[in-house]
Parts: C-alpha cells; sequence; structure tokens
C-alpha cells in the first residue's frame, strides 16, 4: 500500500518506519526543514534502539522516503497518516490540536480518490469527528474516511512493540456501511503481517478508539502512582516495596509491569495525556477523581525527591556537590518531557549544590533544560570530587558500578538510589551511606 506519513516526530519515525519493513511505500513528510534535512542525510533526530538501521535498510530498499512538500505523497497515498504532536495547552491543560487540524486542512485539498486518514496522533474524545468535518468543509467532494488508531510504543522498544503488539485498535464509524466496510479492509491490508501473527486487531467506534488511549495511559500512570505510595509506606512500617511489588504483580489481576517504585513517570505520554484527560472529563462533567489525584500526587512526588537527598547529605547541601548518573525520563531514549530529573536537579541547585551528571544520551536534549549543570563524558567522571552519588535513570551501564572505584571517587560515600538498582545490604557490606526507595 502506498502510505503517507504525516509527522516525523517519535511516533511518525517508528511507525513510518517499520510499515516500510512491512512491505508498503512509505513517504514520511515534516515541515521542519532540519529534521528532514538530517533524515535524508541517513541521520536520526531520535534515539531509539535499532531505529537507525531499521531506517536506512527500507531507504535502501526504496521503500521508505523523506520530504519537505509532501502534496505528491498525499495524493497518491491510499492511507495517510496524522502524526503530529499534541502538547498540552498553555493555560488550561487541554492538548492543543493546532498541528492536527492544520495537517486536516492540508490533506484535504490533496485528496485523490478513495482516501483513509488516520488520526496516530493522541488526541481527544471527538478529535476524529472534527478532522472529518474540516475535510467537508475544505473539500466536499472527497471519498474519505477517518479512522482512530492510537499508537502504543514504550520509548526504547519501540519497534518491537509496533511489530509485536499486545494489540491494534482501530476506530472506524459506521462500520457496516459500504464506506465503513472498505475503511475496515484497507487498515485490514495495512496490519496483514500483524494479522499473520494472530495481533487481535480490535475494530471499535472511533470515539471509543480515542478514549482507549486515554484510558491505557491513565491506568498505567495510577498504576506507577499507586506503588510510588505503597513504597512510602514501606518505609514508614519497615517493609520492602519491591517484595510487595511482586507480591501482587503476580496475581494475574493486577500483573508485575509498571510497578518499580521511582521518583515519579515523566516522558511524552502520561504527563500529558492524564491532564488531558481530566481535562475532557470535567468538560462532559464526568469528573475523574481517581486520574486527578494521581496527577497531583506524581507532580508532589517528583518535588519531593530532592529533599530526600538533601536529607541523605545530612540536611544541607549548601557548597556541596552532586554527581547524577542518568537525566531522561527513562533509560534507552533521549526523551527529556517531564523527567523527574527537570524537578529534582534545579531543587538542589536552589538549595545550593553544584550538580555535575552524566547520561548515555541525553546531554543534547538535557543542556539547555538543565543550565547550570556540568555534564561530564563518564560515570565516573560525574562521581569525581562529589558528596553524594545520586541514581535518577537506570540505564544499564549504571547497574554494576564499581564500589571501589565509586567509594574512591566520592569525598563521602554517600549514594542516593531514586530506581533500586542496587540492593541496601550489599551497599552497607560495601561501606556506604545508601538510601533507596521504599525500603527501610
Amino acid at each position: 500500500m502506498r502510505v503517507a506519513m504525516i509527522g516525523t516526530g517519535y511516533v511518525g519515525l517508528v511507525s513510518g518506519a517499520c510499515f516500510a519493513d512491512f512491505g508498503h511505500s512509505v513517504v514520511c513528510i515534516d515541515k521542519d526543514p532540519s529534521k528532514i534535512e538530517r533524515l535524508l542525510k541517513g541521520e536520526i533526530p531520535i534515539f531509539e534502539p535499532g531505529l537507525d538501521n531499521l531506517v536506512a535498510d527500507n531507504v535502501k530498499a526504496g521503500r521508505l522516503s523523506f520530504t519537505l512538500d509532501g502534496a505528491e505523497a498525499i495524493k497518491a497515498a491510499d492511507v495517510v497518516f496524522i502524526a503530529v504532536g499534541t502538547p498540552t495547552r498553555r493555560g488550561d491543560g487541554h492538548a492543543d490540536l493546532s498541528y492536527v487540524y492544520a495537517a486536516a486542512e492540508e490533506i484535504a485539498g490533496l485528496i485523490d480518490g478513495f482516501t483513509v486518514i488516520v488520526n496516530k496522533s493522541t488526541v481527544p474524545v471527538g478529535t476524529g469527528d472534527e478532522v472529518e468535518a474540516i475535510i467537508k468543509r475544505v473539500n466536499p467532494g472527497a471519498d474519505f474516511a477517518v479512522v482512530s488508531n492510537p499508537e502504543f510504543l514504550r520509548e526504547g522498544a519501540a519497534i518491537d512493540d509496533f511489530k509485536r503488539p499486545d494489540r491494534v485498535v482501530v476506530g472506524v464509524n459506521d462500520d457496516e456501511s459500504e464506506l465503513g466496510l472498505r475503511t475496515k479492509a484497507a487498515m485490514s491490508e495495512l496490519y496483514r503481517p500483524l494479522r499473520l501473527n494472530e495481533t487481535p486487531i480490535l475494530f471499535v467506534g472511533r470515539r471509543t478508539s480515542e478514549l482507549i488511549k486515554y484510558a491505557a495511559n491513565a491506568f498505567l500512570a495510577m498504576k506507577i502512582t499507586f506503588i510510588n505510595e505503597m513504597a512510602d509506606l514501606s518505609e514508614k512500617v519497615g517493609a520492602d516495596v519491591q517484595q510487595v511489588a511482586r507480591g501482587i504483580g503476580l496475581d494475574g489481576r493486577i500483573g508485575g509491569k509498571f510497578l518499580n517504585a521511582g521518583p515519579g513517570y515523566g516522558g511524552s505520554c502520561f504527563p500529558k495525556d492524564t491532564i488531558a484527560l481530566v481535562r475532557t472529563a470535567q468538560q462532559y462533567d464526568a469528573p475523574t477523581r481517581l486520574i486527578e489525584t494521581t496527577v497531583e500526587v506524581n507532580a508532589a512526588r517528583k518535588k519531593a525527591m530532592a529533599d530526600r537527598i538533601i536529607q541523605t547529605m545530612g540536611g544541607d547541601v549548601s557548597g556541596k556537590t552532586v554527581g547524577v548518573l542518568g537525566v531522561t525520563f527513562k533509560p534507552n531514549t533521549d526523551d527529556m518531557r517531564d523527567a523527574p530529573s527537570l524537578d529534582i536537579i534545579p531543587a538542589l541547585q536552589a538549595a545550593g549544590a553544584k550538580v555535575q551528571a552524566f547520561d548515555p544520551e541525553g546531554e543534547h536534549e538535557a543542556g539547555p533544560l538543565l543550565p547550570g549543570v556540568d555534564f561530564k563524558p563518564g560515570v565516573y567522571e560525574a562521581i569525581e570530587g562529589a558528596d553524594a552519588l545520586v541514581i535518577l535513570t537506570e540505564w544499564d551501564e549504571f547497574r554494576a558500578l564499581d564500589f571501589d572505584r565509586v567509594k574512591a571517587a566520592l569525598t563521602s560515600p554517600v549514594v542516593v538510589d531514586l530506581r533500586n538498582i542496587y540492593r541496601p545490604d550489599e551497599m552497607k557490606a560495601a561501606g556506604f551511606i545508601y538510601a533507596s526507595i521504599g525500603r527501610a
């Protein structure tokens, strides 16, 4: 099939490359000249394991290309994806849909023959209706259908998530009408390689599909926030939150994923999507109090982590140096969006601390967001001369530190592990003052 992908951000680029790998002809379109220029040179503007090779292979095979001017690609396409950003709108917390609507306006004037227009961007309930209305207004005679097809990609594992998903959700209106049947047939053909692998493809109403995406992210955010509150309680009562998480996670009704206690969730999805869902619920007079509380608790938690570090360092960090390992919101990505480090590090600096840090992939994105941080080229350079080591992100290379070398580099043997990488008993035996999350 011929696919046009509007947007070469995280979702658009990964999806476009994977569809090309399925054998489809994909043109990725973006308004940002620097992105397209880099992609045409074979450079990947985001860090995602395996994406560079996937893009290179499919460009070489002639199935994947990039352009600033997508008119011809959109005209020729069987399916046009909208994969643009929907950031939180300043002032009210609603999703900013201006990029989605602009893409719809552009597509409308270029439709030539039956075209399926797919919202891949995360959008509030009812956005598909508005996209459909825009296209009908601009091009009343267009033969088209608007579909919701939310993504469920984890940064750091996106390619595997795309090719081996738990499910594919497709929102189609009037699915038993002639238009609905044509639309379902097109989407089934698009995802045919997954159907051969018996991946469930769930056809639902368009508004249902839009809500599924928000509901999934909100539930996972609540799960993270729940185990973080259990971590606080574990510390008070002398329990171990990791064993608590394992004990409840083995219950098939609960499951063990997203039960890792830490400094709070961040990233490109959970923060903005939970807030957007709260605003949508308020708009429809159906308040989601659990999600509202999740948003509040998570924001407070990230701010509280700086106090935990300060207390472990004796209650005063003025004039002291903190060596930080990891600043991205999770490992295997360079994404800094709503990362806990953006709350924790400025709070340490405001308390008088000097911060030096290392992140395997995040320095380029983090530098402008964390002024005053002295980024170092490696792990041990980041802790050299520091009064404490703080682990903010659980990159694999932080999981097997040389304790003798760490102790020699630090001016005092203080380690604050906000990801529970190490065991308290082994850190005590190694002579460290050690603080972690949810363990007495």
